[in-house]
């Protein structure tokens, strides 16, 4: 246990968020997502895992320690729900409230169309599977910067 963390960041978590760079993405995805193989095609090369964690909790410990992006309009974005697009399940609704207490103010998250989200996910730094089993928990994070200090 370390002081001044949260405990659900695991050694493989905070490796993965300590060696992003600005701009870089992380999937957070729930437990029906094929994050395995999706993780085998991104820069990282294999999953993370925070198993029988949901994905708010996930979110939360991750912007626990990990700014988003200010540069983007959408720094954190959810996969659609198919056919309703704009459709907002219980899981998305509560990782909103994660990032929007982790920013201290509204950040609406983008979204994403689901076999589009499979697409950009290839394409992050890495994946990290939680143990959410409910559908559409499913999130990119892109990481921000922190400035020095004044």
């Amino acid at each position: 246990m370390l002081k001044g963390l949260n405990p659900l960041l695991n050694g493989d978590v905070l490796n993965v968020l300590r060696s992003m760079g600005h701009g870089d993405d992380l999937v957070v995805c729930d437990t029906n997502f094929p994050g395995d193989s999706v993780a085998r095609q991104t820069v990282w090369g294999r999953p993370i895992r925070m198993d029988g964690v949901s994905a708010p909790d996930a979110v939360a410990a991750v912007l626990s320690v990990m700014p988003l992006d200010s540069f983007v309009d959408f720094p954190a974005e959810r996969m659609e729900v198919v056919g309703e697009a704009a459709s907002l399940p219980a899981v998305q609704v509560e990782v909103q409230a994660a990032i929007d207490a982790a920013e201290g103010k509204p950040s609406p998250m983008g979204s994403i169309e689901r076999h589009a989200f499979y697409a950009r996910a290839k394409q992050a730094y890495a994946v990290l599977i939680t143990g959410e089993r409910r559908f559409y928990g499913c999130f990119v994070l892109k990481k921000g910067v922190i400035p020095p200090d004044a």
